[in-house]
């Protein structure tokens, strides 16, 4: 979370600087459409891939939305939870093992400030947005190699909420980047995502970075 506040920062700070331009290297007359895929980092490192859609509403000044999907953001106390499950069921079974994942789908919709240095060659900006994420709750139990988490009420035990199912809780996203003209309406966008899930108990932070490959229009 440090690191995508400083982030945000530093880019609004060079912005200030930058408010005596009068051009902005992407025209008030252009949107965006973009995929991308991201190294995913937090609790876990993982990845993560979707899609992001953008226009100008003012100069420096545009609206986006982006939808998408990280691998896996588990938790510590998914982790103690699902240990300690298997830790009751090597007491009377041999070759226990488990694996816990939380898979993340996500949305989000903000504003995106254009960061207007006059240059062509390359735009900063900054954005924030909120928005909504299910996580998954992915955690599977083997008993000598054959998975029995969908029958472990058989050795005495019932998983809760904390290891099954799924939720849907807010989310809000910071983050900042670098769009680069790669050849006519083909644009690269160097980006850092900071997101944070308001879960039950304990937040989950999810930050991103990578490249998103699009298109202006």
């Amino acid at each position: 979370m440090r690191l995508g506040f400083m982030l945000t920062i530093g880019l609004l700070a060079a912005a200030g600087t930058a408010q005596a331009q009068t051009k902005t290297a992407i025209t008030s007359d252009q949107g965006y459409a973009e995929g991308f895929i991201q190294s995913a980092f937090g609790n876990v490192t993982s990845q993560s891939f979707g899609l992001e859609l953008g226009y100008t509403v003012m100069p420096n000044l545009q609206v986006f939305v982006e939808g998408g999907r990280t691998r896996d953001v588990a938790t510590p106390a998914i982790g103690a939870a699902a240990a300690a499950i298997a830790g009751g069921l090597s007491q009377t079974q041999t070759g226990v093992s488990y694996s816990v994942k939380q898979p993340v789908t996500f949305g989000d919709a903000g504003v995106r400030y254009l960061i207007d240095l006059d240059n062509p060659k390359f735009t900063p900006y900054v954005l924030a947005g909120v928005g909504i994420a299910q996580v998954e709750q992915n955690v599977r139990f083997l008993v000598n190699g054959t998975d029995v988490t969908d029958t472990i009420q058989q050795f005495g035990v019932t998983l809760g909420s904390d290891l099954s199912g799924h939720f849907t809780k807010a989310l809000i996203v910071l983050g900042g980047g670098i769009s680069v003209p790669v050849w006519r309406q083909v644009v690269g966008d160097l980006q850092f995502r900071y997101g944070r899930i308001f879960a039950e108990g304990q937040g989950i932070n999810m930050s991103r970075a990578g490249l998103g490959i699009g298109i202006r229009f």
